[in-house]
C-alpha cells in the first residue's frame, strides 16, 4: 500500500533533498519504520525514545491531525497523503 509522505525542508537532508516520498505501511507506526529503512536517521528526528512523534512535530493524514485520530495506530490506505509539519512558535 503506497502512501505519499510530504517532508519539510529541514528534514530533506535525510531524503536526498526530496520533498515527497512514497512509503508503505498500514499504520503511521509502520510508515515511520518504512521511512527509517528508506532514509536512515530520519526516525530519530521524528520520534522520541518511545517511538511517539516528538512534541514539536505534527503529522497529518489527508489534512487530519493524528493526535485527534488514533495517534501512531492511525490506519492508512493506498493513496493517503501524510504530511510532516514542524510546529511553529512565536509571538
Amino acid at each position: 500500500m503506497a502512501v505519499k509522505v510530504l517532508v519539510p525542508t529541514a528534514l530533506q537532508k535525510f531524503t536526498n533533498n526530496q520533498a515527497a516520498l512514497e512509503c508503505h505501511g498500514s499504520t503511521i507506526a509502520e510508515l515511520l519504520d518504512c521511512l527509517e529503512k528508506e532514509c536512515p536517521g530520519i526516525k530519530s528526528r521524528l520520534c522520541d525514545e518511545a517511538g511517539q512523534p516528538r512534541r514539536f512535530l505534527n503529522l497529518y493524514v489527508n489534512s487530519e491531525d493524528i493526535r485527534f485520530l488514533e495517534g501512531t495506530a492511525t490506519p492508512l490506505k493506498d493513496g493517503d497523503e501524510v504530511s510532516i509539519v514542524p510546529a511553529v512558535a512565536g509571538g
